[in-house]
């Protein structure tokens, strides 16, 4: 998968799983940010606070350059949170946290039941979350004659850019998003059909 758009979840899911008379409620939602990730987890806390235990784990990034987060939530040390991110790293997703949230049954699961049941419950999740795919965008300031202006957005318009903001004076300025992976066929099509005329440059970094 290319480091400039991978595949991420397009919308919460959640499904629940019983074993032994404990509901394992499991929750996989869209985080772009550490931040993100700390507001679903109060979020589940506050809409079933009177649950036994609140496990999750996420992802923040993908692949190699990934923030990672876990916690078993008061239950033994390595039975939650551990093989929750075991399941979640094998899925192939990014800027993604799952919430496994338990109400105890009465019966005690032991070790191996209990990372079964988190392992479980996060696949279940994992199984019906809906993808999609974040691209990564670079901001450009494109400064043109008004000559170039009309057939110039038809490029940016045709190759899934976004347009930011115009501004017309002397010359025309289009701050646009690109998406990295089209830069150079993107910008080489706008200087060879204004001749040259179109200054092209990055206003910052990936946003």
């Amino acid at each position: 998968m290319s480091a400039t758009h991978y595949p991420i979840p397009a919308a919460p899911a959640r499904t629940e799983i019983v074993v032994r008379g404990s509901r394992f409620i499991a929750q996989a939602i869209p985080t772009a940010t550490v931040e993100a990730a700390r507001i679903a987890i109060a979020s589940a806390r506050t809409e079933m606070p009177d649950a036994t235990h609140h496990c999750f784990a996420y992802l923040i990034g993908y692949g190699t350059s990934t923030i990672a987060g876990m916690s078993d939530d008061g239950e033994p040390a390595g039975t939650a949170g551990r093989p929750m991110m075991a399941v979640l790293r094998g899925a192939d997703l990014g800027d993604i946290t799952v919430i496994v949230t338990r109400y105890f049954g009465g019966t005690l699961l032991g070790v191996g039941g209990l990372v079964r049941a988190y392992s479980d419950a996060t696949r279940a999740v994992l199984a019906i979350v809906p993808r999609t795919q974040r691209v990564i965008y670079q901001r450009m300031t494109i400064r043109l004659p008004y000559s170039d202006y009309v057939p110039t957005r038809r490029i940016l318009e045709t190759n899934a850019t976004v347009i930011v903001s115009e501004s017309f004076a002397a010359d025309v300025m289009i701050i646009a998003d690109l998406p990295v992976d089209q830069i150079t066929t993107i910008t080489q099509h706008i200087r060879e059909q204004s001749a040259g005329r179109a200054h092209i440059e990055p206003v910052t970094t990936m946003v």
